[in-house]
């Protein structure tokens, strides 16, 4: 086994170990968080290039299909439904199986198939895997082009119908403003909003693969329909930006940096917001500013009233 390989494994152990103690311990909403991370990161590398992975592609099979318990899993806690739920008991019978997946050569015990690789990212997936990492190493996408190639589309949502005095809001990503954009790989934002003790307010969207570097830019031009009336925000709301980019050699996408926007700068026009460290910091209680050059993240806002 290569080192690379038991590094893998170990990180996928550790988190598969993290969720099953918190869903027998009652705590379903880190339960929830940890399966769909790991789902994330197992579907990555179940599809991932040949050349690229430390797996055979039968071995990559068994390894989405576990990512598919996991959603399974997830789906059922967050259920209202008691029947053809995916037990806890049913996912524990399959760490032995992840641990030992450059061996296994059995029948896989459930009747799954591996599912598209999901857009969606828990908030701090990053972290919450503890995978280390240094975001000013250099090379990572040296030599990579100016313009990306097609890319599955993020998870963006139809702007809400509209209502009798109430306001809908419409941001458009244009560009984000870094010191090494070029290096950034398969770059996309993810926009939440958060209420003041960092709790989902809407559905968290991802914006596609940006669509072109250019000098210390990564170019977006996209509009996020925020999924709530202005008007029905809480007080102390902010909406989120985290940029993430894939990081090849660790395998996984990272969070690089983030910003955000509070209630009282929801104002038709331009705005420009500034950019800070990971991680995502949704209380917005210790931030520490990304860079001291003029680097932004930079917005258009769209206000709807009926």
């Amino acid at each position: 086994m290569s080192e690379a390989a038991r590094s893998l494994l170990q990180r996928w152990g550790a988190s598969f170990r993290k969720g099953t103690d918190f869903d027998s311990w009652g705590q379903l909403v880190e339960a929830i968080d940890e399966y769909q991370i790991l789902a994330r990161h197992l579907q990555k590398e179940a599809q991932s290039q040949h050349n690229n992975s430390e797996f055979t592609e039968d071995q990559k099979k068994t390894i989405a299909k576990i990512a598919t318990c996991l959603e399974l899993r997830s789906a059922a806690l967050q259920s209202t439904q008691s029947q053809e739920e995916f037990k806890l008991e049913d996912l524990k019978k399959l760490e032995p199986i992840l641990k030992n997946i450059l061996t296994y050569n059995k029948e896989f015990p459930f009747d799954v198939q591996p599912v598209p690789l999901r857009k969606i990212l828990a908030p701090g997936e990053e972290e919450n895997l503890e995978f280390e990492e240094d975001d000013e190493e250099g090379g990572a996408g040296a030599g990579s082009p100016d313009s990306f190639p097609a890319r599955v589309p993020g998870t963006l949502l139809p702007r809400l119908p509209s209502e009798p005095g109430m306001t809908l809001l419409t941001i458009k990503i244009e560009k984000i403003g870094l010191k090494d954009a070029g290096q950034c790989i398969d770059p996309y934002i993810t926009v939440s909003v958060k209420d003041v003790n960092g709790v989902d307010l809407t559905p968290v969207q991802d914006t596609p693969v940006a669509s072109r570097k250019e000098d210390t830019y990564v170019h977006f031009n996209v509009d996020i329909d925020i999924q709530k009336h202005v008007e029905k925000l809480t007080k102390g709301a902010a909406i989120f930006f985290e940029f993430k980019h894939y990081k090849p050699k660790k395998r996984f996408t990272s969070t690089k940096c983030f910003a955000f926007m509070e209630m009282d700068e929801i104002k038709p026009g331009t705005i420009v917001i500034e950019l800070y460290k990971k991680p995502t910091d949704f209380k917005r209680k210790k931030l520490q500013l990304l860079t001291k050059k003029p680097l932004y993240l930079h917005l258009h806002q769209t206000l709807h009233k009926e």
